[in-house]
């Protein structure tokens, strides 16, 4: 299946999942990721604030500041890329480009995501052996992607079903190395849950 046809029968299975399912499962999503050691360490993360049928952030990058890490959320940049500025609170965000929520925080820059101890990705799908990210097509994440350490957690959230056994991908493509659904954390090098 191609790309195109993928996103539209992922994003047709999203809109059919009633909201109080979507937002239980986020729920769970977001305790899972919290109850990492990883996470718990992690002094700056990069993560996003989600919209629509995506597994909502809003609680997990609220949990993370009120926990002490510092946030940093993606400001879409007219060439699609993405600047980084830092969350401080629910009354720092405003509507961007497409609507969705924005730091008004001083922006940090493209690179500010090197700094990150956590990387944190929206996906539609992820390649079960390649830990390759189906987005929506923008390439924005991948080139934010391509300026993480090798080092450095990468997380996508799912909703179940969404880790696949074949992802289409193109060169530009790049992995993440965990899969947080609600039904736990998919390690994708280790194969472990």
């Amino acid at each position: 299946m191609d790309k195109l046809r993928l996103r539209s029968a992922i994003e047709a299975t999203r809109a059919s999942i009633p909201e109080a399912e979507r937002h239980a499962a986020s729920v769970r999503t977001r305790e899972n990721l919290l109850e990492q050691p990883w996470v718990q360490m992690a002094g700056l993360v990069a993560c996003y604030w989600s919209a629509g049928t995506e597994p909502a952030t809003h609680g997990l990058v609220f949990a993370l500041w009120k926990h002490g890490a510092t946030v940093i959320l993606p400001v879409l940049r007219d060439d699609d890329d993405l600047d980084w500025a830092v969350y401080d609170g629910p009354d720092t965000l405003a509507p961007g480009r497409f609507g969705i929520m924005e730091p008004v925080d001083v922006r940090r820059g493209v690179d500010a995501i090197r700094t990150a101890a956590l990387v944190i990705v929206p996906a539609l799908a992820v390649d079960r052996t390649t830990g390759v990210r189906l987005g929506r097509g923008g390439g924005s994440y991948d080139r934010a992607l391509a300026r993480v350490g090798p080092n450095v957690p990468t997380v996508a959230l799912l909703h179940e079903g969404e880790l696949l056994e074949d992802v289409p991908a193109d060169p530009h493509d790049l992995p993440v190395r965990y899969v947080a659904q609600s039904n736990g954390i998919t390690d994708l090098v280790t194969g472990r849950v």
